[in-house]
This record gives C-alpha cells, sequence and structure tokens, in this order.
C-alpha cells in the first residue's frame, strides 16, 4: 500500500518514457524516398494512427538514451501494461517481457515482417541478439490481438521491429558503457551513406559482459549486424545478416523464502559435493547458443498506388546447455550396469550437455493498393523449421560401456506454418474509417519423440472503425479473434488443445500541441487459455495448461503532457481483472473446483511513467518509475504464490556534446537503475504436489515457491562517438 500510494503521488506528475503519435498522421515517415521505402517493409504488420488498434511506436532516438547494454525488454519496461524480469537480475542476459499478463510466448515478434518467435516454444530469446537495440530504426508495439502478423499468432500483443535504413551520407560510431557488476559494452557501427546515390553498406560489432547481480549469473556475448541496400527511385534492396553468440551462466533455479531474506543473491546451479564432502561449483553449468540470421528484402513501387515486398530468411540456431549432474541412474542415459569387486555400479556422477541444432526458412510476400480512400493489402507468410534436439556425456565418473560424444537421447521435430491475408482501411468520408482484416493460417508440428502429429487450421477475423470527432479527437472500437497452436513444452507436459481468443477494444485519443492523452478499454474472451501453472520444466521454462473458460478486462491510459517549455510528463496505468472462471484443479487427493480464480503473472494495476526535464540544450534529464501490483505465480489465489507489489524508479542522464571537428557529436549516457534501493522480485514459480503418508493413510497438497531477485542500487555509464 505504501508503494501505491506513493507511485500515485508521483503518478499525477509523469509520464511514460515512450509517447503516442498524433492520431491524424500516419507513422512517421522521413521525406527522402529512402525513409519510405524502408517502411513500407513492416506496412504489412503495423497500423497507422488512424487504425482501430491500439499501439505505441518507439523510435531509435528513444531507445538511444538507455541503450547501455540492457536487453530490449528492459528498454521497453515503461509502455503501457508492461511487465519485465532478468534472471541474472540486473538486465543483461536472458529477460523476458509481459503484456497484459501474457509472456512471451503470447508476444508476436518480427523483424522486418520475418517472425522471430522460436517455432517450437513459441518464446522470444532476447540474448540471442545482443545488443539489437543499437540496430534498431523503430519499433510498433500492439497491444491484444492486433493486426494480423506473420509467424505465431499474436494473445497479448506484437512486437514488430524495423532495423537500421540506409543512410545518405557516411558515418561511424564507437559506443562503451561501463557500470555495475562488472558489465561492460562495446560497440563500433559504420555505414558507407549512399555510394553513386544507390548503394549503401553498414554494420556492426558488439560485445556485451556482467557477471550479473545473482551469484555466477554471468554473461559473455557477441554480435554482429551487417546490411547492404540497394536504393533506386522505386526499388529497394536490402540484404543483412546479423546474429549472436551467448554464453551464460545458468541462473534459473531461483532461490526461496529463506535465501530471499538472508542470501537474495545465491544460485544454486552448479553445485555439487565433492569426494571430500565440500561444496564445490561446476564453472561451466553454461547456456552457449549461437544463432545466425540472413534476410533478403525486395521492395518495387510500381506506377503510384502499388506497391509490393517480397522477403526471405533464413535463421540457423545451434548450442547446448552443459550441468554437473551428482548420483545419475545409468538407465536415464542409456548405460549398462558395472561390477567392481563383486560391486554393482548402476549410478554416477556426471557432465552433460543438452544440444538443440535447428534451422528456420521464411517466405513473405504481399502487395498493397493505396489511392484516394482505399488502401488495401494482401499477403501471405510461409516458413518451415527442423528442429534436432540430442543429449551426449561429456564426462562419467563410472563411464560403464559409454564413449565420448554418445547421445543417449535423440529426437527431432519438424513444423510449417502458412497463412494468407488481407486486410483494408477504407475511409467511408473525412470523418468515418472502416478496418477490416481477415487470415487463414494452417500449421503442422510432427515430432516423433512426442508421438506427435498434429495440424491446425485458424480462421482470424479482424474488423474495426475508427471516428473522427474533431481534429484533435477520435474514438474507435474493433473485434478481433485469434487462435493459436500449443508448443512443444505444453505437448510434453499433457495433452493440450488450442487456445482461442475473441478481443473487444473501445479507444479514445486526443491530441493537441502541449497534450497528448490514450484511453482505452479492452475485453478479451478465451477458450482453453494455456496459462502458466507457476510450475518450470527441467530447463527452466514455465509450464501451461488449459484453464477451460477465462477473460481479461482493463482500462489502460497513458498521455504526454507538456507543463513548460522545458518540461514534459507522461502518465501510463492499466487497471484489469484477469480471471479462470471455475478453475478445477487436484487438492489434497480431490478435484477441487476454486471458482473464479486470477491468472497466473497477471497484476491487476501496473503503471509507468517519467518526468523528462531539459534545462539546456541537447541535456535531458528523465526520473524513470515502474509501478508493479500483487500478482500470483499460479492459478488458486494460494498466499504461498504471491509476488508482493513493488516500485522502482530509474535516473537517466543524456548529454550532447558538439566538437567543431573531427566529431559530429559525443553523447555521454548515466542510468542509474533503483535509486531507491527497492529489494523486489519481478518474476518466480510456484509448485505443489501430492505427498501421501500412512497411520492414517492420507494425501496432501504440499507448495512451495522460487524467486528471482532484481538488483538493488546499479548504475551504467556510457560515451558515444560519432563520426
Amino acid at each position: 500500500m505504501k508503494n501505491l500510494l506513493t507511485f500515485l503521488c508521483i503518478f499525477a506528475l509523469s509520464t511514460s518514457v515512450f509517447s503516442q503519435e498524433k492520431p491524424k498522421d500516419s507513422i512517421k515517415i522521413d521525406s527522402t524516398k529512402t525513409q519510405k521505402l524502408d517502411e513500407i517493409l513492416v506496412n504489412s504488420v503495423r497500423v497507422s494512427a488512424e487504425t482501430p488498434v491500439t499501439h505505441s511506436n518507439v523510435s531509435k532516438e528513444e531507445l538511444e538514451k538507455r541503450n547501455l547494454g540492457q536487453d530490449i525488454p528492459v528498454l521497453l519496461n515503461y509502455l503501457p501494461n508492461v511487465v519485465t524480469t532478468s534472471d541474472a537480475g540486473a538486465g543483461v542476459g536472458y529477460t523476458g517481457i509481459r503484456v497484459r499478463g501474457t509472456d512471451s510466448r503470447g508476444v508476436n515478434v518480427t523483424i522486418n515482417g520475418i517472425p522471430y518467435n522460436d517455432a517450437e516454444s513459441q518464446g522470444t530469446f532476447w540474448v540471442n541478439m545482443p545488443d539489437f537495440s543499437s540496430s534498431i530504426e523503430n519499433i510498433q508495439l500492439q497491444r491484444g490481438v492486433g493486426t494480423s502478423t506473420n509467424g505465431a499468432g499474436a494473445f497479448g500483443a506484437s512486437l514488430n521491429i524495423l532495423t537500421d535504413v540506409a543512410q545518405d551520407s557516411a558515418s561511424a560510431e564507437i559506443a562503451n558503457s561501463f557500470g555495475s557488476f562488472g558489465t561492460r559494452k562495446h560497440t563500433a557501427k559504420f555505414s558507407t551513406g549512399k555510394l553513386n546515390n544507390s548503394f549503401e553498406f553498414s554494420g556492426r560489432l558488439s560485445k556485451i559482459k556482467s557477471d550479473g547481480y545473482v551469484d555466477r549469473a554471468s554473461s559473455d556475448l557477441d554480435a554482429y549486424f551487417l546490411q547492404g541496400a540497394y536504393v533506386g527511385e522505386k526499388t529497394l534492396i536490402k540484404a543483412l545478416a546479423f546474429g549472436g553468440h551467448e554464453v551464460t551462466y545458468q541462473s534459473w533455479n531461483g532461490i526461496d523464502r529463506d535465501k530471499l531474506n538472508n542470501d537474495r543473491t545465491y544460485n544454486s546451479a552448479g553445485e555439487y559435493t565433492d569426494l571430500n564432502g565440500l561444496t564445490q561449483y561446476y564453472d561451466k553449468e553454461e547456456d552457449n547458443y549461437r544463432q545466425d540470421h540472413y534476410q533478403l528484402h525486395w521492395t518495387q513501387k510500381i506506377g503510384s498506388n502499388w506497391t509490393t515486398t517480397v522477403g526471405t530468411n533464413y535463421t540457423w540456431g545451434r548450442g547446448y546447455y552443459e550441468q554437473y549432474k551428482e548420483d545419475q541412474d545409468f538407465s536415464e542415459y542409456n548405460l549398462t550396469d558395472i561390477t567392481i569387486g563383486g560391486t554393482t555400479i548402476n549410478t554416477t556422477d556426471l557432465v552433460r550437455r543438452r544440444w538443440l541444432d535447428n534451422d528456420f526458412f521464411v517466405l513473405n510476400a504481399n502487395a498493397n493498393y493505396n489511392k484516394n480512400k482505399l488502401d488495401v493489402t494482401f499477403g501471405g507468410s510461409g516458413s518451415y523449421y527442423e528442429g534436432a534436439h540430442f543429449g551426449e556425456i561429456i564426462w562419467a565418473r563410472n563411464a560403464s560401456d559409454s564413449e565420448l560424444r554418445d547421445h543417449y537421447y535423440d529426437n527431432t521435430s519438424y513444423k510449417s506454418d502458412v497463412s494468407f491475408f488481407t486486410k483494408a482501411n477504407i475511409k467511408l468520408n473525412n470523418k468515418l474509417l472502416v478496418y477490416g482484416d481477415l487470415q487463414l493460417r494452417t500449421i503442422n508440428f510432427n515430432s516423433r519423440f512426442l508421438n506427435v502429429d498434429d495440424s491446425f487450421t485458424f480462421f482470424n477475423p479482424k474488423v474495426g472503425l475508427t471516428y473522427m470527432i474533431n481534429n484533435y479527437n477520435n474514438v474507435y472500437a474493433s473485434f478481433a479473434r485469434a487462435n493459436r497452436e500449443p508448443n512443444r513444452g505444453d505437448y510434453e507436459n499433457g495433452n493440450p488443445e488450442p487456445e482461442q481468443l475473441n478481443d473487444f477494444e473501445l479507444g479514445w485519443r486526443l491530441t493537441k500541441d502541449k497534450a497528448a492523452v490514450n484511453a482505452n478499454f479492452y475485453y478479451m474472451v478465451y477458450k482453453d487459455q494455456l496459462v502458466n501453472t507457476g510450475a518450470l520444466d527441467l530447463v527452466g521454462a514455465p509450464i501451461r495448461a488449459n484453464s477451460g473458460k477465462s477473460y481479461r478486462a482493463g482500462i489502460e491510459i497513458d498521455a504526454n503532457i507538456k507543463v513548460l517549455k522545458k518540461l514534459s510528463v507522461m502518465p501510463n496505468m492499466s487497471l484489469s481483472i484477469n480471471k479462470n472462471k471455475d478453475y478445477v484443479a487436484i487438492w489434497n487427493g480431490e478435484l477441487r473446483n476454486f471458482g473464479d480464480t486470477n491468472i497466473s503473472y497477471s497484476p491487476n494495476f501496473v503503471a509507468g511513467n517519467a518526468i523528462v526535464f531539459n534545462p539546456i540544450n541537447d541535456l535531458q534529464i528523465s526520473l524513470l518509475s515502474k509501478f508493479v501490483g500483487d500478482q500470483y505465480m499460479g492459478n488458486i489465489d494460494s498466499d504461498n504464490s504471491k509476488l508482493d507489489s513493488y516500485f522502482v524508479n530509474d535516473l537517466n542522464i543524456s548529454y550532447e556534446l558538439k566538437p567543431k571537428k573531427i566529431l559530429k557529436s559525443i553523447v555521454f549516457t548515466a542510468l542509474v537503475n533503483n535509486i531507491f534501493n527497492e529489494e523486489y522480485v519481478s518474476n518466480g514459480y510456484y509448485y505443489n504436489y501430492e505427498d501421501t503418508w500412512s497411520n492414517p493413510p492420507a494425501s496432501i497438497t504440499v507448495e512451495g515457491a522460487g524467486y528471482y531477485p532484481q538488483a538493488t542500487t546499479n548504475f551504467l555509464i556510457g560515451a558515444t562517438l560519432k563520426f
């Protein structure tokens, strides 16, 4: 309650760090032909300011203010109804994002229109693309179902990214930052500018390292980004290669309540007992993964009304996580018992690697017709995924009859995904715009290891209206349906059903010179929503299960108010109800109806804000705040599964110095996170199981919880030299 009251006082004077665009403008496009052609790459998955879809836009300039090494979810933390978390506690390494209570598996992500979500898990692993924010031109976050997109269906939001556009002039950039927990980031960028007024080559190399707030939760990250572009009067061809290599010490075990109170940076990963009975930590208890992306895009203007785009992609991912395991049964690894001196040995300490080697192919194509009051797009996307999973033992105290690199399990999964859509904006008159969007999507997932061969066909219609009240106000209403298939983990943990969502949105937008306000109401009705149970699987991924009927209903408000010439305030706030209806689970040996319960990881109150002050030219000081209300990690409203609310404040300072020679500018940036030293937890897990005891015979449900503590006060400082 203290946190909430404090926040509400500041909230009256503060803002979301990212503002919405004016409702009568289209997505902001520079006047150059390069920028216009680049924007067409993502037009098929984006919406304009007049479209009846709830969304926020984030520009390159806004990202640069805090781009000191933390990952993309952390940089988007202050958008409406967004909650982010970090396994290592400091925003580097494995990070996650939730929108309207839906985790990354329900947030569709595209890069230049190409699906980025992992085809099997449906999640997004930003750690595989370190420092990618340094190569982003802009981002659009659509909350709710949004417009039809490519890849996994959007169940909480869609996040589409446009990478750097071709530059007119040659440039170079060197950025370095340092901070708490041994965190450092080094980035070098270049662009040739347009050669012969047509060709541009650009690139980036990045290195990020951090020891992590949590013990041994280190990150060692490398990344690259290369781009070649041909820009003609009506033609844009872009070839991109980008990727990264991450080595992170595992920190997905979390800690219990006692450790949280007394040793909140403790990490049990890699812990074992040696032959002398001493506690040791295996130094290679790591996740080691490399991912490369290759994209080719062709955008063509045909006449004055038609544009077409074709995009292709190949992604190659490969890597493993390594673990030291004690007292493992031979039978789990296909090993034969051995006898030494009359003693049978059937267990051993060992080091294992669990591998993933995958290939992902994508083809997108769409055409747009825009004339007078009609804007219509036709398009489609097809993808094919093949992922090999296998395990190997690289060391064993008792090796039995195994050979180095023997596989103790093998499994290959295949997934195909084909979708077609037609979407249109029709201006009936100067006041009324009608939006329609139809998508047909077919999926096949096959895994012999899991004994799964499932196919799905989904029809996803969307319709909406926008009414312009006057030059400053518009209101909109929309309906959208989404269907989504289960992921690999769902099959591993049960016999899942596909999900269905009906999303109703009603909004109002006000824009004047010194104030912009956006308010919307949403009502999201689910059938067989796959909600997180709170428990984790063997690799730390949340386990999900169908919940039958459920819903989310809420109000989201954000504003951008210029109080003074040098002072801006922009609050955002989300109030919601997130419920499972007649939730049923086994408790104390009996099937129990818990009634209407809160959906896991869905706080009823989320707010973000910033106070932005520009005392002199080129100097910006921002106080950024985030409040997240209480949330349950399970679906039965157990107090043992509750995460307490938290209120965190960051201070961000940016100053640009413009020398007259050699350098175009020097940008100094400082970020002090959690300035009031709040000890908070943004994520965790909850489990319960049946324990049977005798005298008399009985069954009792045992509960437990784990927590991922976030860093207390910490800082990052950096300097960027621009040539």
